[in-house]
């Protein structure tokens, strides 16, 4: 309650104040590319249920269909203004009308694409017994995903190495959930923010991706 609690009172107020920036940012968008200034992702989220998730538009329209689901450091479906706020994390702002709606938290487990999903271990599910969220272990740990990744290898080296590791972070956040532990991961968050990088998770913040895992425990 007191998590749910904090959510709508955090995620209503920063709509408010961040409102101006949000017409900047949609304004923005529409003139760097044509289409919509917003994406709605299909995820799934809490319970296993099926959710649009909103974010800005990075990539050009028609993308989903043009490509893989993931993307690397240097896809070219992504547009100009899509890089900067990539590398901002300004894309993810509207995600906040998720936490507002109830479909997501500020934090927890990092919302997946069906298709992954369906891949996932009976272990692995766990992560789905809560709301997903914006910020998490694994989002702060793999920042800068897209930059690990192969281009020639995008969908295997994702499947089968970085995301049995962040699925792995997720369950230990699940486990060990606290509002406590929220408080520390929005503080570890605004650090990486601005530049810095938690010392308690540096050492999943450069993954080997020659050792290959598995998604199936």
């Amino acid at each position: 309650m007191l998590k749910r609690t904090f959510d709508l009172i955090v995620s209503l107020v920063a709509l408010i104040v961040l409102s101006p920036l949000f017409a900047v940012i949609a304004a923005l968008v529409k003139l760097d590319s044509p289409g919509p200034a917003f994406y709605r992702a299909e995820r799934i989220g809490w319970g296993g249920r099926p959710f649009r998730m909103y974010k800005f538009r990075t990539m050009v329209v028609g993308a989903d269909r043009a490509g893989p689901a993931i993307t690397c450091k240097d896809d070219p479906r992504i547009t100009r203004l899509g890089r900067l706020l990539r590398r901002t994390k300004l894309d993810e702002l509207p995600q906040l009308l998720n936490v507002l709606g109830g479909e997501m938290s500020l934090v927890g487990p990092r919302p997946e694409a069906p298709r992954y999903v369906a891949l996932y271990s009976p272990q692995q599910r766990e992560v789905l017994k809560v709301r997903p969220g914006i910020t998490g272990l694994a989002q702060l740990a793999y920042i800068h995903e897209e930059e690990l990744l192969d281009p020639a290898n995008l969908d295997r080296d994702y499947v089968r190495v970085l995301l049995p590791r962040k699925l792995a972070l997720d369950l230990e956040y699940v486990n060990g959930r606290s509002f406590l532990l929220d408080l520390k991961i929005l503080l570890w968050t605004a650090l990486a923010m601005a530049g810095g990088r938690p010392g308690e998770l540096q050492p999943r913040l450069a993954p080997d991706l020659t050792t290959e895992t598995s998604v199936r425990a």
